[in-house]
């Protein structure tokens, strides 16, 4: 792994700043839009969560970099997807919560934790393998999935049709991660085969690094003065 410029490294640590202010939450409007809705409004809502949740994305695309064709693409994220999915339909019908703070903090290391393999940090570091991908990225896809439940919590959801608001819900979530990956999916597969893509590909998941630390200690902040 090489080490990372200390120049680059603030630039990357400043252009996050703003996306700080923006960390993904439960906001008025979405809850006004499920309250007035039908289940469509939670397709919608979900949809417009995965999008707008830039520490999910952030980690899908670490997954994309470490894969070389379109077919391993569509399982790491199926399995992402199933992992996300049995945490979020679960976690919510059963009423199991955490801490919003502290479930995005292990999110956000989950987006450091990509961007560390990918850079070759285990065999650089610690001089070892990393752990097989396909086992964290299910891993990692329950942790989201917790994370989504938690928002999804965070709702008044009413009374009446719950399964069906859950499922509408995790239903927006999986349209929502289609529609983000989509472009992201495209513009990697087409830079590859360009000589400036090595140089994209280790700012990119130095970014990604940075974005996980920074990520983790506003999510840690948000806790301690929240409590």
């Amino acid at each position: 792994m090489k080490p990372v410029p200390q120049k680059l490294f603030t630039f990357l640590l400043l252009f996050l700043s703003p996306l700080l202010l923006l960390a993904h939450g439960v906001s008025p409007t979405d809850q006004e839009t499920l309250t007035n809705g039908n289940l469509l409004a939670y397709i919608y809502v979900g949809a417009k969560h995965m999008i707008t949740g830039y520490d999910h994305i952030l980690f899908l695309i670490g997954v994309i970099f470490y894969l070389s064709n379109f077919k391993d693409i569509v399982r790491f994220i199926t399995v992402f997807t199933i992992g996300h999915c049995i945490t979020l339909i679960g976690a919510t019908y059963f009423g199991i919560k955490a801490d919003e703070h502290l479930i995005d903090a292990v999110i956000a290391l989950s987006v450091l934790y990509k961007g560390f393999e990918n850079l070759g940090g285990f065999k650089k570091v610690f001089n070892s393998n990393s752990p097989n991908l396909l086992s964290m990225v299910f891993l990692f896809g329950l942790i989201h999935g917790f994370g989504l439940s938690t928002r999804l919590q965070s709702f008044d959801l009413g009374v009446g049709q719950f399964f069906q608001k859950i499922i509408c819900f995790n239903l927006g979530v999986e349209l929502g991660q289609i529609l983000a990956l989509i472009p992201i999916v495209f513009l990697i597969s087409k830079w590859k085969p360009f000589p400036s893509y090595q140089s994209f590909y280790q700012i990119a998941n130095w970014f990604l690094v940075a974005a996980g630390i920074a990520l983790f200690f506003f999510q840690l902040y948000g806790y301690l003065h929240g409590h």
